[in-house]
């Protein structure tokens, strides 16, 4: 398997849950895969950390790739690649 340099991905589009708790994040990356194409990239900007054990979980339920997660400045920035 191949590793990704999160630093250098593109994303197609970018979402900024950082206000919200959870399940917000999580809840706006449901709503907002649609907007990207099969095979591009959405970013999630959150503030809650347990983004980041929801977020993989619910990419293997659903069949999306996890790519991981970048530290912003108080915040992660999380990547998926939509599969299907």
């Amino acid at each position: 398997m191949a590793t990704v340099d999160l630093s250098t991905i593109q994303a197609t589009k970018v979402v900024d849950a950082r206000a919200m708790s959870c399940p917000g994040p999580l809840l706006e990356a449901k709503k907002s895969i649609g907007a990207v194409k099969v095979g591009e990239v959405l970013e999630i900007w959150s503030g809650d950390n347990n983004t980041k054990n929801d977020m993989p979980r619910w990419c293997d339920k659903v069949g999306h790739a996890y790519l991981g997660e970048l530290p912003g400045d108080g915040y992660d920035r999380l990547f998926i690649r939509r599969m299907k």
